[in-house]
């Protein structure tokens, strides 16, 4: 166990140099002095506790995913209906109590209509249930509910969904290592560090992002929409606050139009013609062909373009659009134009999301935590190297240069793989300093206790090490899988603990085993000692 030919010398002191370098950036950036620039500079991202910044507590409706599921669903059906090879008359579909309900007008087409409205319901998780049930009431009128099971599956997969989304937006702000995680059935807690002002990321993540494309209603008497009557199929949509259409009522028809979740693209652009701001979009293939079928049928009539509820804008179809890439313009600056570029880019919210809870970390508050969590680390490292210095001599010395490097590895793992040191991961280095010192002791124990055995000095360390490594790999792996699931249940800070004690156990073990095994044989074999200080 005490063989350690050249290779492996060269092999050991390289990794341990190759990743204690790495930690050379963040440390230099807690000083005054500046990293070269064309070196690589891997940073250890300070956590919001720590860098200070903005936590933001966003609250959905779970009835809007009702509402959604009903009018997805409503299209569905007509489409199958009116697509069948025979196709089958229905009458206006109701959406009241939550459930859809429709009469047809032959009764002998029930069975035909529920073998084509079946396939467009889909089993709850693993519930046993669907997420809507189908019954046939008098004969030949349809009813459709959705299920309890179906309505809590879909609420959950648009919290996941509205989740990822104000992930994306977030990234694309260019923020480094925000914290987004989920809080009961309805929240989304955000906490990005280094964000003082969080005006722009309200702004951001209170934008649904909603788009949508429907033809005007050409049928709509003015009187009826003054009095905010749509005719059947159709619906009033306000006019944004900013548009041509502010404190008016558009008429659109429900259903049949195209929604912002087709879109491949949107970036911020400016019209060629009047060089307002515009944003410029790209459908996938389904949709643009669909666009072309619309715009082809529809010449010389207008669609409204729909941004989270409200018309924007009201153009005329001139021509068939062909192309998948359209504009939408609406008065914006360029940073609205941008902000709705990023919103469009990153997916539509599939439900809105209301601001709860706001507070502001300021880095002043995270600047005393640091400096009282190295205190706390410096002081408790000093004791430690005092202490194993005086009791086991140049073992003790062995010990503190491994306790160093080790945590210099830290760092340099944490900032190689980006990760986010939190108020509690400096705890998590103190506890794995004591984990790494406390290998040395064991071993160190070990070998007096071989030594009083009457073992030659050479068998005396070489059986030390081999039985203190023993216990110390399996307590460390312990402590590795309850690190694991720290991770794996914990949130926020105990996360940040975790990552910390799961990356020192490995460099414990790697410094306070490996590496001073090695320090020790190399003095062994130069100076041949016939009895330890020990």
């Amino acid at each position: 166990m005490l063989d350690f030919p050249r290779w492996k010398k060269i092999f050991l002191w390289g990794i341990t140099l190759l990743v204690a370098l790495a930690a050379l950036p963040s440390l230099v950036s807690t000083t005054s002095l500046k990293w070269p620039d064309s070196l690589p500079d891997p940073m250890v991202n300070l956590g919001l506790d720590l860098a200070g910044g903005s936590h933001i507590l966003l609250e959905a409706e779970p009835g809007q995913v009702g509402r959604q599921r009903l009018e997805t669903m409503e299209e569905a059906v007509r489409n199958a209906l009116e697509d069948a090879d025979q196709r089958i008359q229905i009458g206006d579909i109701s959406t009241a109590n939550n459930r859809l309900a429709f009469m047809l007008e032959d009764p002998a087409q029930v069975d035909a209509a529920r073998d084509l409205i079946e396939p467009l319901t889909q089993g709850a998780g693993l519930t046993g249930q669907r997420d809507w049930t189908i019954q046939v009431v008098d004969g030949n009128r349809m009813v459709l509910t959705q299920t309890e099971a179906g309505l809590e599956l879909a609420i959950n997969q648009a919290m996941d969904s509205a989740t990822e989304v104000v992930r994306r937006r977030i990234d694309s702000l260019g923020t480094r290592e925000p914290t987004i995680l989920r809080q009961s059935d309805t929240r989304i807690v955000v906490q990005v560090p280094g964000l003082q002002d969080p005006n722009e990321l309200k702004e951001l993540l209170g934008q649904t992002a909603k788009l949508e494309f429907k033809m005007l209603d050409t049928q709509a008497l003015p009187t009826d929409i003054e009095q905010g009557i749509a005719n059947p199929g159709s619906e009033l949509i306000p006019g944004a606050p900013d548009s041509d259409y502010a404190g008016t009522q558009i008429a659109v028809k429900r259903l049949g139009g195209i929604r912002g979740d087709s879109l491949t693209n949107a970036l911020q652009s400016f019209d060629s013609r009047t060089n307002e701001p515009i944003v410029q979009i790209t459908f996938d293939a389904q949709a643009a062909a669909r666009w072309a079928r619309i715009t082809t049928e529809n010449v010389g009539q207008r669609f409204a373009i729909i941004l989270d509820g409200e018309v924007i804008s009201a153009p005329s179809i001139n021509e068939p659009i062909l192309s998948p890439t359209s504009q939408i313009s609406g008065g914006f600056t360029v940073e609205k134009a941008n902000q709705l570029a990023i919103s469009l880019r990153s997916g539509a919210l599939p439900v809105d999301l209301t601001v709860i809870e706001e507070r502001t970390v300021g880095p002043d508050l995270g600047a005393d935590s640091i400096k009282r969590g190295l205190l706390a680390m410096g002081i408790g490292s000093l004791l430690v190297v005092l202490l194993m210095i005086f009791a086991y001599g140049r073992f003790g010395v062995y010990a503190t240069a491994a306790l160093v490097l080790n945590v210099l590895m830290i760092l340099g793992l944490m900032a190689v793989l980006t990760t986010t040191l939190t108020l509690p991961g400096i705890a998590g280095f103190v506890l794995t300093i004591g984990a790494a010192v406390d290998a040395n002791v064991l071993i160190n124990e070990r070998i007096r206790e071989e030594r009083k055995k009457g073992r030659r000095v050479v068998a005396a360390v070489e059986n030390g090490y081999k039985e203190a490594s023993r216990a110390i790999y399996d307590a460390n792996i312990t402590n590795f899988i309850a690190g694991v699931l720290l991770f794996l249940f914990g949130s926020g800070p105990v996360r940040g603990f975790a990552v910390v004690l799961i990356i020192g156990l490995f460099t414990s073990v790697f410094t306070a085993v490996t590496l001073t095994r090695m320090w020790v044989a190399g003095w062994l074999r130069k100076a041949r000692p016939t009895d330890l200080h020990l």
